[in-house]
C-alpha cells in the first residue's frame, strides 16, 4: 500500500476508472492505482476533484489537507471509520512494552545525534567531539538497564546536555554563537531556528497521528496531558538531529541565514517574517526531495514520517513486535 503525497503546487487530483491522475494544466505528472492507495496528502496549493473524493472514500481511503510545511488544515474520513478499537488498544499497551518503546526511543534519538556529530568531525575534525561522542556512546549503554521512565527521561536529558555544545562547535559561521539549549523564549538565532524548526516537524507529525487515527495523548516516553499531545513529543525524538539540527547547521555554515533574519522581542530571540519565509522555503524544499522507501519505491521525505507513525501503529495492534525508531547511518 502506499501514500500519495501531492506537494508540487498548482496540481489537481481527479478521476479515471481505477486510478488516480495528478495533473498540472492539461500534463499527467502521476497515476496511482486506487487499490494501491492507503492514503492522499495534498499539501499547499493544490486540489482534488469530487469524483476523485468519491472515489477514494468509496474504498476507505483518508484525504488530508496540509500547509505546505505539514500543518492539517482538516481531513476527509469515510463516514463508517472508527478508531475507538485502535484508541483502546493503545490505552491498554502494558507497562513494559511502554517502556521497551521508550527505550528505543531515547536510544534512536542519542545514536542520530553522535551519528550527526561523527559526520561533523569527518569534515572539522576536533577534540571536544571526539570526548561528546564518547559520552554519548557511554550513555546509549545505560539505556537497556534503565527500567523507570523517569531515569531513561534523565538520560535523554544528559545526552542533550552534552550533544549541543557539541552541535555548537560544529557551526564555522563565526556570527552565529552556541553554547547551550534554551527554549522558552529562544535566546539566540541557532535557539530559534531548533525551536521553529521542531514546532513545523511537530505539528505534521501531529498531523499524521490522527489521520491513522491514533491517540496523540497517550505516549510511552513523554506525559500527556489535555495541552501535550505527547505521542507527537515521542515520535519527533527520533527525527530531531537528522531533519531539523542537520538543517540548521547548512543554513548557517553555507550563509545562507544571515543575522537580518532575526528580531529580540520579549526578552528573547525569534525568526523574523523574512527569516520565518527562508526557513520554511529549504525545509520544504529538503522534504520534498526524493529518497528510496523500504519497498524500493521513490518517496518525498515525508514519506519517512508516515512510515514511522504506520510503525506504531502496528506496534499498538501487535505489542509482541516493540515500535523501532528511524536511525541514521
Amino acid at each position: 500500500m502506499q501514500t500519495l503525497y501531492l506537494s508540487r503546487q498548482g496540481c489537481y487530483i481527479c478521476l479515471q476508472q481505477e486510478q488516480l491522475l495528478v495533473k498540472q494544466r492539461e500534463q499527467i505528472l502521476a497515476k496511482v492505482q486506487l487499490p494501491r492507495l492507503e492514503q492522499v496528502l495534498i499539501f499547499g496549493k493544490s486540489q482534488m476533484t469530487t469524483q476523485a473524493i468519491r472515489a477514494c472514500l468509496q474504498r476507505d481511503i483518508p484525504i488530508a489537507y496540509l500547509s505546505r510545511l505539514g500543518y492539517c488544515y482538516g481531513r476527509i474520513l469515510p463516514i463508517e471509520r472508527g478508531y475507538r478499537q485502535l484508541a483502546r488498544y493503545q490505552q491498554q499497551l502494558s507497562q513494559v512494552d511502554r517502556l521497551i518503546v521508550a527505550q528505543n526511543i531515547v536510544r534512536s534519538k542519542l545514536k542520530n545525534s553522535r551519528t550527526l556529530l561523527l559526520r561533523q568531525r569527518r569534515r572539522h575534525p576536533n577534540p571536544q567531539l571526539d570526548i561528546v561522542i564518547e559520552q554519548l556512546a557511554q550513555l546509549i549503554k545505560k539505556i537497556s538497564k534503565t527500567h523507570q521512565i523517569d531515569a531513561l527521561m534523565g538520560i535523554e536529558g544528559a545526552g542533550a546536555a552534552q550533544y549541543f555544545p557539541a552541535f555548537g562547535q560544529c557551526l564555522t559561521h563565526s556570527d552565529f554563537q552556541f553554547r547551550e539549549r534554551r527554549r522558552r523564549p529562544p535566546s539566540n538565532p541557532v535557539n530559534a531556528l531548533l525551536s521553529f524548526g521542531y514546532q513545523v516537524l511537530w505539528n505534521h507529525l501531529l498531523s499524521l497521528l490522527e489521520l491513522q487515527g491514533l491517540d496523540p495523548y497517550h505516549a510511552c516516553l513523554h506525559s500527556g496531558s489535555e495541552r501535550h499531545a505527547a505521542l507527537a513529543s515521542d515520535l519527533i525524538e527520533e527525527f530531531r538531529a537528522p531533519l531539523v539540527d542537520s538543517l540548521v547547521l547548512w543554513l548557517i555554515n553555507s550563509r545562507t541565514l544571515t543575522q537580518q533574519d532575526f528580531e529580540y522581542r520579549d526578552q528573547g530571540c525569534f525568526l523574523n517574517d523574512q527569516g520565518r519565509s527562508h526557513y520554511l522555503k529549504y525545509f520544504a524544499q529538503r522534504m520534498e526531495e526524493t529518497i528510496q522507501a523500504a519497498d524500493g519505491s521513490q518517496q518525498p521525505r515525508w514519506h519517512l514520517l508516515s512510515q514511522q507513525v504506520k510503525a506504531f501503529k502496528k506496534f499498538v495492534y501487535q505489542p509482541s513486535y516493540p515500535y523501532q525508531p528511524y536511525e541514521i547511518r
